[in-house]
């Protein structure tokens, strides 16, 4: 793992208020305590049409301490950062876990995990994009939309980033201490513009994704920014003067920079073991996969295999450790089209250890998106793997005598149990007899998640594999938000359902 970079995050109070948190809740009898410390900075710039019309800047610090006493979960937070308010936390969340004790029905068990003492992990990242002038970003952003609004088919262009420098300290009465620092960043630009003859009006953004880089990101490093800026203008134009799709069953190529949200929706949140249990249902229900389905479900084709992965490089979900002190690590949810496996923490890796990794312990899913909420179960980097030696997009093409070539994300539906679903895009491209034919409008696809998996009938090779992502993944009352990447190679589905939005809506 990276050493940890370099910030002044060190010269905070971390672990002077870890050691009087802890030692409190020792003294008052709990089973288990851990301490979170965290400083979270965000930042957001936008600009349009030439003049910067965004610039905000937040920093919040503040830390936690989590106990197991007389069986049940005690919580408490406090952003004063002192001896005497460290000592106070911990009594409030021994507290708290009296108050719960008589309300729970099973003692609250967490799976094993060895310790780690005073290891550290950082993000790879070139560029801190904190420790760029605030007026070059903005440059940055003017200059692309400028860039945009010279094609004649442009008649309004946005650019904005959102940038998060997360550093974290944890610490628990067993021995482990962690100290981290996460950065992630999340550019984009979009084109507008109206077709002067038939009046349609629509956009086209960039299909770069949120990434853990820095801002040598912006720059180049990982994405050709210059390449795509000088054809979304064009791409745009052909949009405007496209026909309307002909509904019916279509095969399917998606890209990457698509499918990345129909995986996140269908196969990570049905996934998570909490949903499948039933006991989380906020912003995106439960899970058809319930876990007697484990070695059983045909989730999709033989051609899937999909993966959990806390650990992938650049990954919006990669850290070495989780919020309950866990060493982060990959392992399959899907293989060989079958479920195999779900997303834990390690209250549920202890109550049901056969679906656990590695003799019953936690695959390293638990994280709170700021030091004044509990951490929860949350999604791991799920990635669709891609063919050994297998196809490029366009001998996946090829295949097709008639489909559509379907590229970037934009809207989508889901029902509450992960299971029906509707999806559009950025673009759609006709081919007919192997070959691209001209961009389509007014299309979504829609299906049922295991008819769809098991319309895949190839995945491309390697040189296809793209890591997609959000910054927004939302769960939990009251809300968390988390980011989260998935990565994903070229798809071809057979006799997919597409739909006409324009004929639909009407």
């Amino acid at each position: 793992m990276p050493a940890v970079a370099v910030t002044d995050f060190e010269d905070l109070p971390h672990r002077r208020l870890g050691e009087v948190a802890l030692a409190r809740a020792a003294e008052l009898g709990v089973e288990h305590a851990d301490f979170r410390f965290e400083r979270i900075r965000y930042q957001h710039l936008g600009a349009r049409d030439g003049v910067l019309q965004a610039s905000s800047e937040h920093t919040g610090t503040g830390f936690a301490v989590r106990v197991v006493s007389r069986g049940a979960w005690g919580f408490a937070a406090g952003v004063v950062l002192t001896d005497d308010e460290a000592r106070r936390v911990g009594t409030t969340a021994v507290e708290v876990a009296a108050l719960a004790a008589p309300m729970t029905r099973e003692p609250v068990r967490l799976a094993p995990e060895p310790t780690y003492d005073d290891v550290r992990w950082a993000a790879r990242v070139g560029l801190d994009p904190f420790s760029v002038p605030t007026r070059d970003k903005a440059a940055l952003l003017v200059d692309w939309t400028e860039r945009l609004r010279a094609h004649d088919a442009v008649d309004h262009a946005t650019a904005d980033v959102q940038l998060v420098a997360e550093d974290k300290y944890y610490a628990d009465l067993a021995g482990t201490r962690t100290t981290q620092h996460r950065v992630r960043v999340d550019p984009q630009a979009e084109a507008m513009g109206t077709d002067p003859g038939s009046g349609v009006f629509d956009s086209m953004r960039t299909l770069a994704p949120p990434t853990a880089r820095g801002w040598e990101y912006l720059l180049g490093d990982g994405h050709d920014w210059d390449s795509e800026l000088a054809g979304l203008g064009d791409l745009l134009a052909e949009k405007l003067r496209a026909p309307s799709v002909e509904a019916g069953p279509l095969d399917l190529v998606i890209h990457p920079s698509n499918l990345w949200l129909t995986i996140h929706e269908s196969i990570g949140h049905a996934t998570e073991l909490d949903r499948a249990l039933g006991y989380e249902a906020n912003y995106a229900g439960t899970s058809f996969a319930t876990p007697d389905l484990v070695g059983s479900l045909r989730y999709g084709s033989p051609v899937m295999h999909v993966t959990g992965d806390r650990t992938e490089p650049h990954g919006l979900a990669t850290t070495g450790w989780d919020d309950e002190g866990v060493a982060t690590t990959r392992w399959d949810l899907v293989r060989d089209g079958i479920l195999v496996g779900y997303q834990l923490d390690r209250s549920m890796a202890a109550a049901m250890p056969h679906l656990a990794v590695d003799g019953g312990r936690s695959n390293g899913c638990a994280y709170a998106d700021s030091p004044g909420h509990v951490p929860l179960q949350r999604m791991a980097n799920v990635s669709l793997q891609p063919a050994a030696g297998g196809p490029s997009t366009a001998e996946l093409i090829g295949r097709v005598e008639r489909g559509l070539y379907v590229v970037g994300d934009r809207s989508w539906s889901i029902d509450m149990q992960r299971f029906n679903f509707q999806f559009t895009g950025q673009q759609f491209h006709r081919i007919v007899d192997g070959e691209l034919a001209g961009q389509v409008r007014d299309v979504a696809y829609q299906a049922t998640t295991t008819d769809f998996w098991g319309a895949m009938e190839a995945v491309g090779g390697p040189q296809t594999w793209e890591l997609g992502g959000a910054f927004n993944c939302g769960k939990a009352q009251p809300g968390q938000v988390a980011a989260v990447s998935h990565g994903c190679p070229t798809a071809l589905f057979r006799g997919i359902r597409v739909l006409n939005t324009s004929e639909e809506g009407a």
